[in-house]
């Protein structure tokens, strides 16, 4: 099963353009973010980021797994607004 944190973290990636906006966004180290994306490309056995010299773009999977997350994240913060 993937991991919700782990997919905030793509998202995070996929808006910002990097590993170091990112991870500045969410408070963590670049390694951390580094970390939890190999993991989660791991997970899936898809490469979910084109690595550039100057920040990172989604692949075809990236995107789709992107537009699931978006969803999924969207849900569970109205789920916790509910409660």
């Amino acid at each position: 099963m993937l991991n919700v944190g782990r997919l905030r973290v793509l998202t995070e990636v996929a808006y910002r353009g990097s590993f170091s906006a990112a991870a500045d966004a969410l408070s963590y180290t670049q390694s951390a973010v580094s970390q939890q994306i190999a993991t989660l490309e791991a997970e899936t056995g898809m490469t979910l980021l084109e690595r550039h010299p100057r920040g990172v773009g989604l692949t075809a999977a990236g995107q789709t797994l992107v537009g699931h997350a978006e969803g999924i994240l969207a849900r569970l913060e109205a789920a916790e607004a509910s409660l």
